[in-house]
């Protein structure tokens, strides 16, 4: 062999696919001709609202737009992002300097990670966690530390304080995300200023997702760590359109705060891209516009499904607390099947009540002993698994 995979030092850094083994399952059955309810990927199922849309078809029409853009984003779509944020929280950004435009929030925290971090840099995530948290780190060939999040609060910062005293060298960076992704907590102003203080007192560069800013249930509003005075000291938020506006496929996100570490991604974007396709960007700023209503049509579509999901796994037997943010429901394995394992028991559940879920320790070991649902099936499709999942339970029960 002329080329040896195993010489390739980052993509050996990565481990196997926890999920392939489902999705081959998944894909397997559907040739089968199989009728699978796929609640894996947290993939929105609903279409960008239209006026977003009819926004991008009219700019891809214009010739001018066809050319290459920005890679930092244009200044208008950098206008509207800081305009959002003081709309929303009160934060003032200076869309210049604290405001950069990514390709999708996993594009720019991964390539921040690449142009922050050094080989032996310690970083700080707790786990579980969603993949790209772990493996920008990896990538950056930074030495990744897990720290359980736990319930959040005062154990978890307790975590922090002793990992803190056993690192060495001393943490550099500490990622935290917001409603979070897999376990979907939800947290308060008050624990990101314990996070700024924590980070601002040992010096570490703080970064926190808030992708789920907008799906928020019951009342529950989602701060922004920006909100808390001096946070841009330390901190950068990453915010994107993929959940809020149903805009995944397109891949717009934002890095917003601290004007070192957004330059900083600024650099190493002007080496790789050329930003997104100009009408994207057009019709991003069109999203950021949008009446509040917009958001909160999607929102409340999710709380329906969610209501369906949780009220019905319930009824079955199988007890889960609904969620006060996120597209997910973070789902311990009954007592019954705890035994399997989330891998196994994800597989399980595709073959017998013919429903594709996500397996906790695809979100690292903390995540074992549980299974994620997304919320992208529509609520008769929602019925159509929970009456699976719970034929399933009561025949495995022997129940009549």
């Amino acid at each position: 062999m002329l080329i040896d995979p195993s010489k390739f030092h980052r993509i050996q850094r990565l481990p196997p696919y926890v999920f392939k083994a489902v999705d081959e399952l998944k894909m397997a059955a559907r040739r089968r001709g199989e009728d699978i309810i796929d609640m894996g990927m947290g993939n929105p199922d609903i279409g960008t609202p239209q006026h977003i849309v009819d926004k991008l078809v009219e700019a891809s029409a214009k010739a001018k737009n066809h050319r290459y853009s920005v890679s930092r984003g244009i200044v208008k779509l950098r206008v509207a992002m800081a305009k959002w944020y003081e709309q929303r929280y009160g934060v003032y950004l200076d869309p210049e300097t604290e405001v950069c435009a990514t390709m999708g929030a996993k594009e720019g925290f991964a390539h921040l990670c690449m142009a922050t971090l050094a080989p032996g840099d310690v970083v700080f995530v707790p786990t579980p966690n969603y993949p790209i948290h772990t493996y920008a780190v990896v990538l950056a060939d930074a030495d990744l530390r897990t720290i359980p999040l736990g319930e959040g609060g005062d154990n978890f910062f307790g975590r922090l304080e002793n990992a803190v005293k056993t690192v060495w060298p001393r943490p550099k960076m500490l990622v935290l995300n917001f409603p979070h992704n897999p376990t979907t907590k939800v947290t308060t102003l008050e624990f990101f200023q314990r996070a700024v203080d924590f980070c601002r007192e040992n010096k570490i560069i703080l970064i926190h997702d808030l992708a789920y800013a907008d799906i928020c249930f019951d009342g529950y509003k989602a701060p922004s760590v920006l909100q808390v005075p001096g946070a841009k000291d330390i901190a950068v938020e990453f915010y994107s359109l993929s959940k809020s506006y149903n805009m995944a496929g397109w891949r717009v996100g934002f890095c917003c705060g601290n004007p070192q570490l957004v330059n900083a991604l600024i650099r190493m974007k002007s080496y790789l891209d050329y930003g997104m396709f100009q009408p994207i960007q057009i019709a991003a700023i069109i999203a950021l516009e949008s009446p509040d209503s917009v958001v909160k049509e999607i929102c409340d579509l999710y709380q329906l499904r969610r209501d369906k999901l949780i009220d019905g796994l319930n009824r079955a037997g199988w007890a889960i607390e609904p969620p006060k943010g996120t597209m997910f429901a973070w789902a311990k394995i009954p007592e019954q099947y705890a035994h399997m394992g989330s891998v196994e028991f994800a597989k399980h559940l595709l073959r017998e009540a013919k429903v594709a879920v996500s397996p906790g320790l695809g979100f690292g070991p903390d995540g074992e002993g549980h299974v994620r649902f997304a919320l992208v099936e529509n609520e008769h499709r929602i019925q159509q698994a929970v009456t699976g999942i719970r034929e399933m339970i009561r025949a495995e029960k022997g129940c009549p």
